[in-house]
């Protein structure tokens, strides 16, 4: 049987409505998982029951995370929150940490986790860290945007099998002060940690690209996925 993964569903507060991706379905069941995608809910039994079903969790992208979890007051460059989500997540990863279950972090999913461990954020890059960086480019998103210097030794290094990477890239925030516990995997050319993975965990890795853009095209972006589903099994 195929290992199921609960997926974080995206939110469209516009329309009052759950949206997906189908990337991030069709990369990990391309990988050998079987995609769940949980409903909204705020209850911490329903979580549990949920998560009991699951054998890791995939952190997908969305929304600005609330600067009120790393207490700091929001600034002009901020985009939508969605408070609600954050208390979601906030739940599923208590859950996955307790249980030891592998989670895998993307985008939004890479910068929650950072700030679920007590790390901290860049708000707004274009006003606080300004680059020549393109860490927003436009469509279509499975072309690289720039690269990215792998950590020697590191889990991903070891998966992927290179010292640096072209990657694609749609954000607006990234991670600030890493995490205690957290080490980095991977950084763009203006210093942005772009990846890390927590060595206490069994599997928690996170990066800020994208490869549910990019699985199709791009071997390594596959490869992510791979080790993930591997970690499940």
């Amino acid at each position: 049987m195929k290992p199921i993964v609960g997926v974080m569903p995206l939110w469209d507060d516009e329309k009052d409505s759950l949206w997906m991706l189908p990337g991030y379905l069709d990369g990990l069941q391309e990988a050998g998982a079987l995609p769940l995608v949980f409903p909204f809910t705020r209850d911490r039994a329903e979580i549990g029951q949920l998560a009991s079903l699951c054998a890791g969790f995939l952190l997908t992208g969305g929304q600005d995370v609330s600067p009120a979890l790393y207490h700091q007051t929001p600034l002009a460059g901020l985009t939508e929150c969605c408070p609600k989500r954050d208390e979601m997540e906030t739940l599923v990863l208590e859950e996955a940490l307790r249980t030891d279950k592998p989670v895998l972090g993307i985008c939004r999913g890479l910068q929650f986790l950072n700030v679920f461990l007590g790390g901290t954020l860049y708000q707004d890059l274009p006003s606080q860290h300004p680059s020549s960086v393109v860490h927003r480019q436009r469509a279509p998103y499975d072309r690289p945007a720039h690269p990215v210097a792998l950590v020697p030794f590191s889990p991903l290094q070891k998966c992927l099998g290179t010292e640096t990477l072209p990657v694609n890239s749609c954000h607006h925030q990234a991670v600030r002060d890493l995490a205690s516990g957290l080490e980095a995997m991977a950084f763009s050319p203006d210093g942005l940690a772009e990846a890390f993975w927590r060595p206490q965990s069994r599997f928690l890795w996170a990066v800020q690209w994208h490869p549910e853009f990019s699985f199709r095209t791009d071997p390594n972006s596959l490869r992510i996925f791979r080790a993930f589903v591997s970690a499940l099994r």
